[in-house]
């Protein structure tokens, strides 16, 4: 049963509008209720729906003029090429690099940790399994996202091949992964997924 509270969260949940504490405690009640789940898919899906069918606006006249001033003046800035405060907030892995790879419980399963924006609750890895490797079933504790790189891979009778997307919300059942030819993927995770914490230990 799905109390009128739970409706209205869904559907400030499904618009991004409920407040990150909120958002935390339904995304909690998600994991646990295959009713309430199914209801915010159904409200993505009608919300989907009707940004779609929504006539095509076209942007105001003074913006492209706005746009190609900022590029201009970007395009005039001139950078001495050894100022590194210009680099100040970036950060660089090479793609080569065979460094920040942790092995997990499963022989052959691999996770490199890219980057952590706590402040949002996400972070961006790098997975990788060897040839033959097999990730157990699991429950998703919150959603993730991700692309193929490399490879194959297979969820359930799903195969993906590198440059496909995958996508799976909080509380969603995901079937044992594996790969036949070994894969290597990107990935986004929210920060309470075990993945992540096994990634920054």
């Amino acid at each position: 049963m799905i109390d009128e509270q739970q409706q209205e969260q869904a559907s400030l949940y499904v618009l991004g509008a409920l407040p990150p504490e909120e958002e935390q405690a339904f995304e909690a009640q998600l994991r646990g209720k295959a009713e309430l789940r199914a209801l915010v898919r159904d409200l993505q899906r009608a919300a989907s729906s009707v940004a779609m069918s929504a006539p095509a606006a076209p942007p105001p006249a003074a913006l492209k003029d706005k746009v190609l001033r900022r590029i201009e003046s970007a395009e005039k800035l001139k950078v001495p090429a050894n100022a590194q405060e210009v680099l100040l907030g970036h950060r660089f892995l090479p793609g080569a690099a065979q460094s920040g790879w942790k092995q997990l419980p499963i022989p052959g399963a691999w996770i490199k940790l890219l980057s952590l924006e706590r402040e949002r609750g996400y972070a961006v890895l790098l997975g990788k399994l060897d040839p033959g490797v097999r990730y157990p079933a699991h429950t998703n504790v919150g959603p993730e996202d991700f692309y193929i790189l490399t490879g194959d891979l297979h969820i359930g009778d799903r195969r993906l091949n590198a440059g496909d997307f995958h996508h799976a919300d909080a509380g969603s059942l995901h079937a044992e992964n594996y790969s036949l030819e070994g894969c290597t993927l990107l990935s986004v995770l929210t920060l309470d997924d075990p993945l992540v914490a096994f990634a920054m230990d």
